[in-house]
């Protein structure tokens, strides 16, 4: 009876192992359900928010901004002020390309830009939402002042190219700017920063071919 229980359990599993498996375009992909994928550090990824912020099921971040390269052990409110910014609101964003919630390439990682050998062309985007606040002292009183902080960023598309004006920022072969570089085959296409101590109010920069993200790749 104790053999024919232990398996019925492993059977159990071994069915839960499969199911935890999906097929997308032909691949035999490793969802975050099987537990057989891993973070950075090895650590087996769960489906929901983690102690750092991360829900990868749901190409979210939600935490604090010293979290999002998951130190060990995730800062808290009480040591956050450790790291610069570390103590700072921060909402992340992302889709698909930029990094999956599966594995499709026979390893325990989340695939970036999947079907892609870079992020150019992918479509993978990313948006940040920051927010914070500081003491000023005016009038010799202390103001808390609260600030917010928003940007988009892109995979460039396959055909941009450095803009012959500035090469620092990504164009269209036709010369339309796309946005600043920021990490090689990214660009910015809009920042919107709020702060009326610095009187920063709105939008900072708009990218020229279009704040959205359609346009940019495959994978919208």
């Amino acid at each position: 009876m104790i053999l024919r229980s232990k398996l019925v359990l492993w059977c159990l599993v071994a069915l839960a192992l499969v199911a935890a498996a999906v097929v997308a375009d032909g691949q035999s992909c490793l969802t975050i359900q099987s537990g057989l994928l891993t973070d950075v550090n090895g650590n087996p990824l769960t489906t929901g928010y983690d102690g750092w912020g991360y829900n990868y099921q749901a190409h979210t971040f939600n935490g604090l901004w010293g979290n999002y390269t998951r130190p060990t052990p995730p800062l808290t409110e009480d040591n956050c002020a450790s790291v610069p910014y570390g103590c700072d609101n921060l909402e992340m964003k992302w889709n698909d390309a930029w990094l999956s919630n599966k594995s499709c390439d026979n390893d325990s990682k989340l695939d970036r830009h999947f079907g892609y050998t870079t992020y150019i062309g992918s479509g993978a985007w990313l948006t940040n939402h920051q927010s914070g606040s500081y003491n000023i002292n005016v009038d010799g009183k202390d103001k808390l002042v609260h600030w917010t902080y928003f940007v988009k960023i892109v995979a460039v598309p396959s055909d941009a190219v450095p803009c012959s004006s500035d090469a620092t920022k990504w164009c269209s072969p036709g010369g339309t700017e796309i946005g600043p570089s920021i990490w090689g085959p990214f660009a910015i296409i809009q920042e919107v920063y709020n702060d009326p101590f610095a009187g920063a109010h709105g939008v900072l920069y708009k990218s020229p071919a279009g704040p959205g993200f359609g346009i940019y790749g495959n994978h919208p």
